[in-house]
């Protein structure tokens, strides 16, 4: 771990990241010596950092090589904060950001997972809505914490996130694609939820596929008619979506074409 280019794991406790969920990140894997797609992660990062008003720290690619020469398999996290600030709310003008590197071991998942597909159960949380903070993966993630807890116990691998209005959105870690009517769909994130790296992989994807793309407004009874459901994250890859809830599928071949066209595990 690296706490500001430093080793250790220590951070004030007075951070605004600590203490108001103020800052943001991502989560990529190194693979072989080879950090996956960080220069999409990286422009994500500054994206939103931006849209919180944070300056984005200069010399994470070079952090990071040094992780990856230590670590040539694993997760790791890239954590940007506000930074220290007096008590209260309202950020000082003169703040300077913090940031962290977590590394983790890769998870082993089961191969069924990538050929077979997941188990996906409905969440009885719903998103709130703040257009000003949609897309953006900020530290505050109750909502996603909550809802993974509705999962403990259950045979399902990942839970669907539904907003305000019965909108899906997401999975609680991971984007959505559904195939409908020779159609490649994604809910809008347009008031809520997380734009993931791997969904604008797979929108490029389709593209040079020739695939049409839609990104609307999806009602939970399309996901029920689709021909086939998957969800992407940059720790798991793809997943095909064999069962929500009692509806079931086993045809992938459409998924199947944009795993390999992206390479996705």
């Amino acid at each position: 771990m690296l706490v500001n280019g430093i080793s250790g794991n220590m951070i004030s406790i007075r951070d605004r990241g600590l203490l108001y969920g103020d800052g943001v990140f991502r989560t990529l894997c190194i693979s072989n010596g080879q950090p996956q797609h960080w220069p999409l992660h990286y422009q994500k990062l500054q994206n939103d950092c931006a849209a919180l008003g944070i300056v984005c720290p200069d010399g994470l690619s070079d952090e990071l090589a040094v992780l990856v020469a230590a670590h040539p398999d694993a997760v790791v996290k890239i954590i940007v904060t506000r930074g220290q600030n007096i008590r209260g709310y309202t950020p000082a003008f003169d703040v300077i950001p913090a940031h962290i590197w977590d590394v983790t071991a890769l998870p082993v998942y089961p191969s069924g997972y990538e050929n077979q597909g997941v188990v996906v159960r409905l969440c009885e949380l719903r998103l709130g809505h703040q257009p000003q903070l949609a897309g953006i993966k900020h530290l505050n993630r109750l909502e996603n914490v909550l809802a993974a807890a509705e999962l403990a116990g259950t045979e399902a691998q990942e839970g669907l996130l539904l907003d305000a209005e019965g909108l899906v959105i997401e999975g609680v870690r991971s984007n959505l694609f559904l195939f409908s009517q020779g159609r490649l769909i994604t809910p809008s994130l347009s008031r809520c939820g997380v734009a993931g790296v791997q969904r604008d992989r797979v929108m490029a994807g389709a593209a040079k596929l020739g695939m049409p793309i839609d990104v609307r407004n999806v009602e939970l009874a399309e996901l029920f008619c689709a021909d086939e459901l998957f969800l992407t994250n940059s720790v798991f890859g793809l997943w095909p979506v064999a069962q929500l809830e009692q509806q079931h599928w086993t045809d992938f071949s459409r998924t199947s074409k944009i795993r390999a066209v992206l390479e996705l595990k």
